[in-house]
Formats: C-alpha cells, structure tokens, sequence
C-alpha cells in the first residue's frame, strides 16, 4: 500500500467517524426528547453523580487522536518497499551483517542523500517500481552524484560512457550528463524498465543483475541454469562475485532503513519533498550569475548540479538547472525581469548570431590559436548560444 493510498484511507476513516459520531449524537437528542420531564429529572441527577469524564485540551486536533506516522522521506520510502520477505536467503543476510558493523558509514551515506532521495523516491513511486530501486545509488555511488569508478562509470548511477551515450546522456565539453542527477535518474529507471521487459519477462530482479554485469552476461548464466533443470531466476544463476552481491545488497541495505531501531542505526532526518526546484535554461547561465540572482553560494549551485563541470548552464546541453526549493520563484522572477541582461561569466563569452572566430578573438584581444585551445575546437564552425572559455582574459564591454 502506498503512502497516498495510506492517506486516503485514513481520511476516509476520520470522515466515518465522524459521521457517526454526528448521527449518535442525532438519536440521542431524539431519545432525550421522548422522556417525560420526571424521567429527565432523574437522568440529570444520576449524571451530576457520575465522575466527570477527563476533559481533552481544547486545541487538541481530530487527526492527533488518530496517531497517524509522520511522514517523511523514509516513511514513504518503506510504504513502498516490496522485496522485504525475502531477507532469510544467507546472501541477504550476509550483507545485513556486514552493513550492521558499521553504522556510521551508514549513516555518512544516507546523509549525503538528503538532496536527492525524496525526489528519487517519488520518481520510483511513480513508476510503480519496487522502493528498494531508489537505494539503488547506495549500492553504485554511496549517493555520490561526482563519483567516478576507476574502469569509467560516472555519476549517482555510475554509468559507463558507452551506455550513457545509448541512453543519451550526452558527454560535451562543460557537461557530462551522467554527472545529472535529474537526466541519470530517468535514464537508469527507463534502463531497468527496459531490459526487464525486453528480456525477462518483467523480472526486476535479473534486469539489476544485468544493469551490473551486462545483458549478454546474464542471459548466458540464465541459459546454463535453465539447461540444468534450474528455474532460472536470480538467485539460481552463477554470476560474476560483485552481480551474485548486487540484489543482496540492495536488500540488505533496505531490510536496516525498513526497521532502523532493530539494526541501531539513527538515520537523519529528511522531508518527504523535494529538496530542490528545476528551472528552465533558455540561456547560457552561468553558476556565478545564477548564484548572485538567486542569493544562494556558487558552492550549493556546484553541488545541485555536478553535472555542469564547466560552470555554465547551456541550452544546447542541459535542460534544467537545480536550484533550493525555497530560492526558485527568487532566481525565475530576475530571469524574468527585463533588467536582466544575457551574460557571459568572467571569462567566457557568450556565441551571437553573426559572430565569427575570428572577430571575437579581434575584440578580446586574443588569438584564433587560443580560442581553440581553450575550447577543443579543431575548426572555425561555432553557433549562436555556445560559451567560449577565454582563460585569463575578462569579458571586453559588448
């Protein structure tokens, strides 16, 4: 049952309630008024008799009588938790010891995802999806949005280039979009959907099997345990050692943030609602701007959005830049205002229509040569829009 399917049910439960609370009190009236005056008399002197009934505080409120859960990122995440019977398999337990001896790690990483679980949660929620799949960047990144492996893969989803690019997490210049919480996050829910579907059959479990090792990899173990009469599923196949301890960390890791008390570990605190907004980039934006506009440190935009490595927010490469929840409608209304002009950070200079190499070099009084350089650039094409790197120069007035 999901947390908004809890809710409804409790609100239907608070309107019963009190609907038949308002109709006992109805037939009680009537029945009072049936009795003759020496019965009522009676009735009054029994009940000025009778102790007085404790009196609830007056700014008591219908819904705390109901002891509802507060709700917060962990709570919704355990609504929709599905895998949890299967924790006796000794693999699962295995790692449920091992996470066990040191909680602090535990903690360490499931603070570092204050930013990001609450939305990744609602992204699996919404997918009808397993709620284990949101601790899936426990396992890959410890929710490290900057992690890099040392064979390639990248970012909260440690995606290898070659799959991101098939995914179409675009590697350019200033922007590596496996590094983008928001865009790595889709991409790897529409991966393990996929592979699921594709080939088996709807099984989650062999599709993060194969988000590990590999398709071809697992479709060959499942070939052989199907070949020697056995079912097939994840648990029968013979793996590489880190995809046999996939699955059963993932469990693991959910089975301790599913009953925190029984395993001693104090998770921290975080809401269950966003942490950050998504604005639009309609503009080449650099962090600094958006820093000063907004009024939020250039550090915490850095960190919203790794994914932006060269400090600007381009168009032409990311759709949305992560800004706290509580400054978004502050940096929308002075992109908004007219008084606000296009600008290029310090150091960079903003591609217009009609410009050339060759002439933005003249005015900022460096060479072509330098440009390119500085920009990877192997010809003299460029487009409306792109941002130059003009490394130890300041922008000339334009």
């Amino acid at each position: 049952m999901t947390y908004h399917t809890k809710r409804h049910k409790l609100i239907g439960l608070a309107s019963a309630t009190a609907l038949m609370g308002s109709l006992m009190l109805a037939g009680a009236y009537s029945q009072a008024a049936s009795l003759s005056a020496e019965q009522r008399l009676n009735a009054q002197a029994r009940q000025a008799s009778a102790p007085a009934a404790p009196a609830l505080p007056s700014d008591r409120h219908f819904w705390d009588a109901l002891a509802l859960e507060p709700q917060d990122a962990w709570s919704r995440l355990r609504a929709s938790l599905q895998w949890q019977d299967g924790n006796h398999e000794p693999r699962v337990q295995q790692w449920i010891d091992h996470y066990r001896q040191s909680p602090h790690n535990i903690v360490e990483i499931t603070e570092r995802a204050r930013p990001w679980l609450a939305w990744i949660v609602e992204q699996v929620e919404e997918r009808g999806l397993p709620g284990e799949i949101a601790l899936i960047p426990f396992v890959e990144s410890s929710f490290d949005p900057t992690a890099r492996s040392h064979r390639g893969a990248a970012g909260l989803w440690q995606f290898m280039p070659g799959t991101g690019d098939a995914l179409g997490l675009r590697r350019v210049r200033g922007y590596d979009g496996r590094l983008d919480v928001v865009a790595s996050t889709r991409a790897a829910l529409d991966y393990i959907e996929l592979q699921a579907d594709q080939w088996y059959e709807g099984d989650l479990e062999l599709s993060l099997a194969a988000y590990n090792a590999g398709a071809g990899t697992v479709n060959r173990a499942r070939r052989n345990a199907l070949a020697q009469g056995e079912s097939g599923d994840y648990w029968s196949l013979s793996l590489p050692r880190e995809t046999m301890n996939y699955v059963p960390k993932l469990k693991a890791i959910a089975a301790i943030i599913n009953d925190p008390d029984k395993y001693q570990v104090a998770l921290p605190e975080i809401e269950d609602a966003p942490a950050f907004a998504k604005i639009p980039v309609e503009r080449p934006l650099a962090l600094d701007e958006a820093a000063r506009l907004s009024g939020v440190s250039r550090g915490e935009l850095a960190e919203l959005n790794p994914a932006l490595t060269g400090g600007t927010a381009n168009p032409s490469q990311a759709q949305v830049l992560l800004v706290p929840v509580d400054r978004a409608d502050t940096l929308m209304a002075r992109l908004d205002s007219p008084s606000t002009p296009a600008t290029a950070s310090r150091g960079s200079y903003v591609v217009r229509q009609g410009d050339s190499l060759s002439a933005i070099a003249s005015r900022q009084g460096v060479s072509v040569a330098q440009i390119r350089q500085a920009n990877g650039l192997n010809g003299d094409v460029i487009q409306p829009g792109q941002v130059l790197d003009l490394p130890g120069q300041s922008l000339a007035s334009r």
